[in-house]
């Protein structure tokens, strides 16, 4: 079995991209935490102690995707062109729902990039109200969407 992130004597390296097409490349994550009503209502209506939750929680995601190299062993540092990060608030399943998108012109993907913005986003949004209660539940973290380069598009379907 051929292995990209390895060499011929098992060196872990990182896969040559120089001769891939520089194309746009999408990615969207999306995440979710369970945090019950009382958090809800106080992140809505700005009431906790360690300020405004989710915009927090936004910067962190951007600043996670801008450094997923720095964290993820092997992956590429990318030129980003844009990162949103965005929330929906459930109120019937007492849920934040977080999505994640990350562009970029290059050679290799921002699959990893938006997964880990996700992933920080949700983390803060924890940090900031543990306070408050610690029974929270991060879960379903997963790509929605996937654009541009050699692989071709993906889309998540549920199962």
């Amino acid at each position: 079995m051929d292995f990209t992130h390895f060499d011929e004597k098992g060196n872990a390296i990182m896969v040559d991209v120089s001769s891939k097409d520089t194309t746009q490349r999408t990615a969207i994550a999306y995440g979710e935490i369970c945090v019950g009503q009382e958090i809800l209502e106080k992140i809505e209506n700005h009431q906790m102690k360690k300020g405004d939750v989710l915009s927090v929680a936004r910067i962190a995601g951007i600043m996670a995707v801008k450094k997923t190299s720095d964290i993820i062993p092997l992956c590429h540092p990318l030129l980003l062109s844009k990162i949103t990060v965005d929330f929906h608030i459930n109120h019937e399943k007492e849920l934040i729902e977080t999505y994640c998108q990350v562009t970029c012109l290059g050679k290799t993907g921002v699959e990893m990039e938006a997964l880990h913005g996700v992933s920080a986003t949700l983390l803060t949004i924890y940090d900031m109200s543990k306070a408050v209660s610690k029974e929270m539940e991060i879960r379903n973290i997963h790509l929605i969407s996937k654009s541009g380069g050699k692989s071709g598009d993906f889309k998540w379907q549920d199962k």
